[in-house]
């Protein structure tokens, strides 16, 4: 017993009674003499016996548990997101259980699973950036388990039981390439990931349609699909440097490629923002720190999960006497320009 935690089975077999018997000693149960109830508890103290919530909680129909399944834990982004899940969830007398998909489709899939055999009163969802099929987001709707996704989502399942949170990824990357031009920028590149993905292709669209607005061609050569990474980044700027004209601008659809960008140039002696601007998406909290520091976009990121908790406890609740909540919300996004996009 000393390798694991002491049960109520193992109270009962040490006092000579039944468990039944040791339950309701332990919730103070009439039925129980005094005598009984003293022996039971000094024996659970002795053990240090702690009672399983999750059990009692699924035998009276809740788990007070939501489940949470990210593409990866890592940046600021996606911990301050569930950060804002975990506090909200607490406040509501609910526990959070975190997976990471990995940006993986099969082991979102076998996430999925888990949670649902978990028997979690609700799942939050951003989506990884492989998955195509969504069979296994149907499923929790056919088990009537409340879905809500965040930031990543998948567009066109509907229904009482799925909601979705995101910011305005259209506005925000209009709002960057509108800040560019109006920095004098003629020949905007722009990074993104792949457009099955609503926050790529959203922001791709916003920045297509504030070139057009601005009366500025969208060249294909100007449109860079690479991961989203540090790596990724640095092999965009050089594809974007073997041009015959190179661009005077980036714009980056998350942080961290533009910092790859950024290494690039400072290595071939080409100056940011004088000769070619940076802007990136998210706000990462290493934004801040480069040199120049990366204009940006903040997502709410900690509003966010705080959001879609609310959201997901409406549908848990259900309670008819309350108005219906609208089941996607839209945040704004907010425009911070740091230097790398300064020119004026």
């Amino acid at each position: 017993m000393a390798n694991r935690r002491a049960s109520i089975t193992d109270l009962a077999k040490q006092l000579n009674l039944s468990p039944s018997t040791i339950s309701r000693a332990l919730s103070d149960h009439e039925d129980v003499s005094q005598a009984t109830k003293l022996r039971v508890r000094q024996l659970a103290t002795a053990l240090n016996y702690q009672p399983n919530q999750l059990a009692a909680g699924l035998r009276r129909g809740r788990s007070k548990m939501l489940g949470v399944l990210v593409p990866h834990i890592i940046g600021n982004f996606f911990p301050q997101v569930v950060h804002g899940i975990a506090t909200e969830a607490s406040l509501s007398g609910f526990n959070v259980m975190i997976f990471q998909s990995n940006e993986d489709e099969q082991q979102e899939r076998k996430n999925i699973e888990l949670l649902m055999n978990a028997q979690v009163e609700g799942i939050l969802v951003s989506l990884a950036n492989t998955t195509h099929n969504f069979e296994h987001f149907e499923m929790v709707q056919n088990n009537t388990i409340p879905l809500v996704f965040f930031d990543r989502i998948v567009e066109g399942i509907a229904g009482t039981s799925v909601g979705a949170v995101v910011i305005d990824d259209y506005q925000g990357a209009y709002e960057v390439v509108t800040h560019l031009v109006a920095q004098g920028c003629t020949r905007i590149a722009h990074f993104t990931g792949p457009l099955h993905l609503n926050i790529h292709r959203n922001r791709h669209q916003g920045y297509l349609d504030a070139l057009q607005a601005h009366d500025l061609p969208a060249e294909e050569e100007l449109t860079i699909f690479c991961e989203m990474t540090l790596d990724g980044g640095t092999q965009g700027m050089q594809q974007l440097l073997a041009l015959p004209q190179r661009p005077d601008a980036v714009f980056s659809s998350i942080d961290v490629a533009a910092v790859g960008a950024m290494q690039v140039l400072k290595k071939a002696g080409i100056r940011v923002p004088q000769d070619i601007a940076l802007a990136g998406f998210s706000n990462e909290q290493f934004t801040s720190f480069t040199d120049p520091a990366i204009t940006s976009v903040d997502q709410h990121c900690e509003l966010m999960g705080r959001t879609a908790v609310q959201l997901l406890l409406d549908m848990i609740t259900d309670d008819p006497e309350r108005p219906a909540s609208p089941h996607n919300i839209v945040l704004k996004p907010k425009l911070l320009i740091r230097e790398s996009s300064l020119r004026k």
